[in-house]
């Protein structure tokens, strides 16, 4: 498929993040751009700003001519149905459908590709990356799983000799790219309900590795079964951090590579698995040729990635934390993080399950790491795009976590509760819409406070 011949282009969920961020491209690029997504969001209303035609509604008559035009091309997400009435629509009168995978991939194989893989970390990683190369003032296009801070955007334009792309696993998207540098941060265990078993998940990992381009290279976190150049916490791999410090709420370290040690590398993300990701990017970023040192110094301007470690409050009595942790591993992460950054405070978790499916997979997992905060408030599972499982329920999770500090609550009565929060630390995690509620309670403990 040649892109350039694309007149315009429609996309079946624009609202998700990687879709928007592939929309914003198609936009900038001068492409006729709209699209269908099921409720309005903060993303949605940025891509209206933009001239970005969005509705609401699975009406096949709410599409506008310009996108029933031959030459549109039609992007989905793997969440829409079969049955959806403008896919179905597109799928019948003979239209380009394609995966926002495959679209990511055409466009992205022709660049110096840097393609970040793993089941946890891949959003902040890659938007760390974005910034290293930005700062180096390289010309890099970067798709990223998340609204990046620095560029207070899922989408960086700066040119297209490079490209940064999020390589996620999930119904095995990544298999759609050609990396010349790619990562792999982890490999837990998700994604259970698209592969079943977590050796097939990691077929597919071994699959996505081989899509290297032949003089690439593949960084892996030391410890994972791969083979390929080691990143790792005092732990002897290629690229090390060692001599950790903490300062005024960051991390001061040695930087350890193959060829130097770097010292007194400064970085503000909490959190080991954020000085993990920190330095995936950084080794990322070393093989386009930018001065490790300068590199290095710019690990210390990363502002961060919303709804990942974000410090809503800050004060000297009181902190609200929001996170996107939805798996076991990420909550135990954030759970170290702040005990690391905060100690002695107590911390009250809000936590929204996100799947029917995970909660099912991992629903021991969830109730062992949410059983290490000191107090747990939980809300029922958000299904996004899946179908309740008989006895799969919030109350079934919070019965198994051990800790009598427990209660669970409607999202409706989210607000009062948080009112008679006695905490140090408050932190709302989850992969669904708790996020919508975050404004809502920093405005509600903004009074408080």
């Amino acid at each position: 498929m040649n892109l350039k011949d694309i007149h315009s282009v429609y996309f079946i969920g624009i609202g998700g993040i990687g879709m928007s961020a592939l929309a914003c491209y198609f936009k900038f690029v001068g492409k006729e751009v709209g699209g269908y997504d099921r409720t309005p969001t903060p993303i949605t209303d940025g891509l209206m700003e933009k001239g970005i035609s969005v509705h609401f509604e699975d009406n096949v008559d709410l599409i506008s001519d310009t996108f029933k035009h031959p030459n549109t091309l039609v992007v989905y997400t793997p969440a829409v149905p079969a049955s959806h009435s403008e896919y179905q629509f597109y799928k019948n009168n003979g239209f380009s459908l394609k995966k926002r995978s495959e679209v990511l991939g055409i466009i992205t194989k022709d660049s110096f590709c840097l393609a970040v893989a793993g089941t946890h970390g891949k959003t902040t990683t890659t938007c760390i990356l974005a910034h290293l190369l930005s700062e180096c003032e390289l010309p890099m296009t970067a798709f990223l799983g998340g609204v990046s801070e620095d560029f207070n955007s899922n989408f960086v334009l700066e040119g297209t000799e490079y490209s940064v792309v999020e390589a996620d696993e999930f119904d095995r998207s990544f298999l759609r790219l050609t990396p010349t540098v790619a990562c792999v941060t982890s490999m837990d265990a998700d994604h259970l309900d698209i592969y079943g078993t977590k050796e097939a998940l990691e077929h597919s990992f071994h699959e996505f590795i081989e899509r290297i381009k032949p003089d690439g290279k593949l960084f892996v976190r030391k410890g994972l079964p791969l083979e390929g150049i080691t990143f790792g916490i005092e732990d002897g791999a290629d690229y090390c951090i060692e001599n950790i410090e903490i300062e005024h709420g960051a991390y001061i370290f040695d930087l350890v590579t193959p060829s130097e040690v770097i010292k007194s590398v400064k970085f503000s993300k909490p959190g080991r698995h954020n000085l993990l990701n920190g330095l995936a990017a950084f080794a990322m970023a070393v093989q386009t040729g930018c001065p490790p040192h300068r590199l290095a110094k710019a690990l210390g301007t990363f502002k961060g990635v919303q709804r990942r470690f974000s410090y809503q409050i800050r004060e000297k009595d009181f902190v609200f934390i929001d996170d996107y942790a939805h798996h076991p591993t990420e909550i135990g992460a954030v759970h170290q993080a702040i005990r690391e950054m905060h100690p002695g405070e107590k911390v009250t978790v809000i936590f929204q399950p996100h799947l029917f499916s995970r909660t099912q997979d991992f629903v021991d997992d969830f109730a062992t790491s949410l059983s290490d905060f000191d107090e747990i408030i939980l809300l029922d599972i958000y299904p996004a795009r899946e179908e309740p499982i008989e006895g799969v329920t919030s109350q079934w999770l919070l019965d198994k976590i051990e800790n009598p500090n427990k209660r669970l609550i409607s999202k409706s009565a989210l607000l009062e509760e948080v009112k008679n929060c006695k905490a140090g630390v408050l932190v709302a995690l989850g992969a669904g819409d708790i996020g919508l509620e975050v404004p809502k309670i920093k405005k509600e403990l903004s009074y408080a406070h």
